[in-house]
């Protein structure tokens, strides 16, 4: 699967789009975790005290927005799937 970072948290990672294999029945929240833990850095743009992903942050699965989806951070990602994890965005 391919997980796609922008802005500020793209020098993090160090390019724009990760691949990995997930292991079976990853969740979003899971799947974030993850990337905190292989990107220190990453913890302080994406979680708040109690592990939350900060709602002023974007997480897409599949070009939907994880807070509308049924399961929320709970939903499952699937190996086809595409994830885009990003700030807000501001411009005029």
């Amino acid at each position: 699967m391919k997980v796609n970072f922008y802005a500020t948290l793209r020098p993090i990672v160090g390019q724009k789009t990760v691949e990995l294999t997930l292991p079976p029945n990853t969740t979003a929240i899971q799947l974030v975790l993850m990337f905190v833990k292989e990107y220190p850095t990453m913890r302080k743009e994406l979680l708040d005290a109690n592990d939350q992903f900060f709602p002023h942050m974007k997480f897409f699965i599949n070009g939907r927005e994880a807070v509308y989806l049924p399961d929320k951070f709970d939903t499952v990602i699937q190996p086809d799937d595409k994830v885009d994890i990003f700030p807000p965005v501001g411009g005029g």
